[in-house]
Formats: C-alpha cells, sequence, structure tokens
C-alpha cells in the first residue's frame, strides 16, 4: 500500500530531527568543505616528514674552485635571525594576530578558514621549499649552487690548488651539518617562510581593511603593509649573513609570497569586492564550485555591472563589485 510504503521509508531514513541526522547534516554543512584541505594537510605532513629523514638527508654537492670570489664570504656563527626567531616571527606572532582578530570579531566560518589558510600556507611552503632545494638530485645544473660563504665553511685542506675544480673531499671542517649546509642556497628558506607566514598575515588585513575602498584610511594601509615590509626585512637578513645571494632571495620570497597569496584568495574575495572583509561561503552555489571559477566570475561582475571608485578629489582608486 502506498502508505505503508511511506511508512516504511520514513523508518529508514533519519530524520533531520535525529541524532544521525542532525551529524550528517554538521559533515555536509560543517566540515565536508574543507575535506579536502585537511586530506591534502594529511598527505603533505607525512611526505615532508619522509624528504627530511630518509631522502634528503645531504643535497648535491657541485664542484668549486677556490679562487671563485662568489663564495669567499665570511661565514657568520651568529646570524640576524635564527631559525628560532624566525618560527617566532613568522609562524607564532602571526597565528596569535589571526587568532586575536577571530575570537574578537569571532565568526566561527571565518574563524575556521583563516586559521586553516594560514597553517596550510606554512605547510605548503616548507614542502615546496624542501622540495626545490632537493631537486638537484634531479636538475644538477638547476639548483644546489653554493651559498656566498661555502669557503669559509669547507676550510680547504692546505695546498689545495686555487684555480681548479675540486669537491667536498678538499674540506677539512669536522661539523657535517655546517659543512653540508653549504650547498644549499637554493631557494632561502628564511624568506618563503617569512613572505608565507607574514603575507599570509598582510593579505588578511588588508582585505578586513578594505584598504581598495574610497577614504580607507592611511594608517590602515600602513598597518596592513607592515607585515610585509617584516618579512622583507627578515628575507634581508639572508643577504647581510652572506647566507644566501640576490636570486635565492627573490625566488625565496616570491615562492612563500605567491603562496600565500593563493591560499588566501581561495577562501577571500578580490580586494576590489565590497565584502573583501568575509570569506566565500562554505558551501559554494552550483557553478561556482572552483577559485579559479569565482575568480572569472568576480571579472565579469565587474566588467558587467562594476563602478570606479574616485576620491574626494577625483583622483582613482580602484574598480569594486556591485
Amino acid at each position: 500500500m502506498p502508505g505503508s510504503e511511506s511508512h516504511t521509508d520514513s523508518r529508514r531514513r533519519p530524520s533531520d530531527d535525529s541524532f544521525t541526522g542532525t551529524v550528517i547534516r554538521i559533515w555536509r554543512e560543517k566540515c565536508q568543505p574543507y575535506a579536502a584541505d585537511y586530506i591534502g594537510l594529511a598527505i603533505i605532513v607525512p611526505i615532508w616528514i619522509c624528504l627530511q629523514l630518509f631522502i634528503f638527508t645531504e643535497p648535491f654537492h657541485r664542484m668549486f674552485a677556490l679562487d671563485d670570489r662568489r663564495i669567499q664570504y665570511p661565514h657568520a656563527e651568529i646570524e640576524h635571525v635564527p631559525v628560532t626567531w624566525l618560527l617566532i616571527y613568522a609562524g607564532l606572532f602571526p597565528f596569535i594576530i589571526l587568532l586575536i582578530w577571530s575570537f574578537a570579531f569571532f565568526k566561527p566560518h571565518k574563524t575556521h578558514v583563516t586559521l586553516l589558510g594560514f597553517g596550510i600556507s606554512l605547510l605548503v611552503t616548507l614542502f615546496v621549499t624542501d622540495l626545490m632545494a632537493n631537486i638537484q638530485k634531479v636538475i644538477k645544473n638547476a639548483v644546489g649552487r653554493p651559498r656566498p660563504d661555502l669557503i669559509a665553511r669547507c676550510q680547504p685542506k692546505p695546498g689545495t690548488p686555487e684555480h681548479e675544480l675540486i669537491t667536498y673531499l678538499a674540506c677539512t671542517n669536522p661539523n657535517h651539518h655546517v659543512l653540508h649546509d653549504g650547498w644549499r642556497s637554493f631557494p632561502s628558506g628564511h624568506s618563503s617562510f617569512a613572505f608565507s607566514g607574514l603575507g599570509y598575515l598582510s593579505f588578511f588585513l588588508l582585505s578586513q581593511f578594505s584598504i581598495l575602498h574610497p577614504r580607507a584610511g592611511l594608517y590602515r594601509t600602513l598597518v596592513a603593509f607592515s607585515p610585509f615590509l617584516g618579512a622583507a626585512l627578515i628575507a634581508i637578513s639572508r643577504l647581510e649573513d652572506y647566507r644566501h645571494d640576490v636570486f635565492d632571495v627573490v625566488v625565496g620570497s616570491v615562492l612563500g609570497l605567491s603562496i600565500s597569496f593563493g591560499v588566501w584568495r581561495r577562501w577571500f574575495p578580490a580586494l576590489s569586492s565590497r565584502t573583501c572583509a568575509e570569506p566565500y561561503d562554505a558551501i559554494e552555489a552550483e557553478g561556482t564550485s572552483s577559485m579559479f571559477e569565482r575568480i572569472r566570475d568576480e571579472e565579469e561582475m565587474v566588467g558587467a555591472d562594476g563602478f570606479e571608485m574616485t576620491s574626494r578629489e577625483g583622483g582613482y582608486l580602484g574598480t569594486a563589485v556591485r
């Protein structure tokens, strides 16, 4: 009978008010939109650990000459920004700022995607930087260049020819880490990590302060761009310590900045949007399932139904979405 069939279906299907229905609804609305991100992190972290422990234990040792002035700089025993302080400046400090901001203006979805994006930005940068730093096992001529202070690290044997290419076997430095770290010049890990953490914080503040909107305020712009300045100072310190040359620092900075921008842009609209301070909904509407489709839709909206923002004096400030 039709009535009995519907009665049987109602028994088999959990109602929306039941415990099972509540769990399914929470999973679909709160957890499922982030499942791909957490699965990606669960894949990246073990791979990164394996790379560190089992595969990329030592870099490729490119041959060098003692009369090469590019690697004759002194070895700085005390760095301007050691690794511990790098983790504090570019990791802990931005995390605390994001945490305070998220709880001060608490919105569950916004807090979740902000902190999740920050973690993804740092972990992906670490993974990609280490992969690039050790890819010389495949492309030996592209990376694996010696650091500017390689000869000071090497401490070559007396009588070593100065005008011939030699290998690391001519080095006498007993400190294994200091010696072999001299071939890990490309790219700059400090620069990439700094721009990944502090860059993400800057992009977040730029969106929260809506700096492309009219009369955003100079102080907001300065505060939002200050993390970029901090990241740049960390990158410059690698040149002052003779740990890297300009090319290493630039590539590392661009790498970290690109990753932080990509992760931030995945969850937040463009800065020209009026809603740039709020993340995308957890469940996307039909037809806008990917980041690239969302960006394309915003560009089409700007072209079709946008407006130019001007100051009181008539100066052009940007284009925003209606």
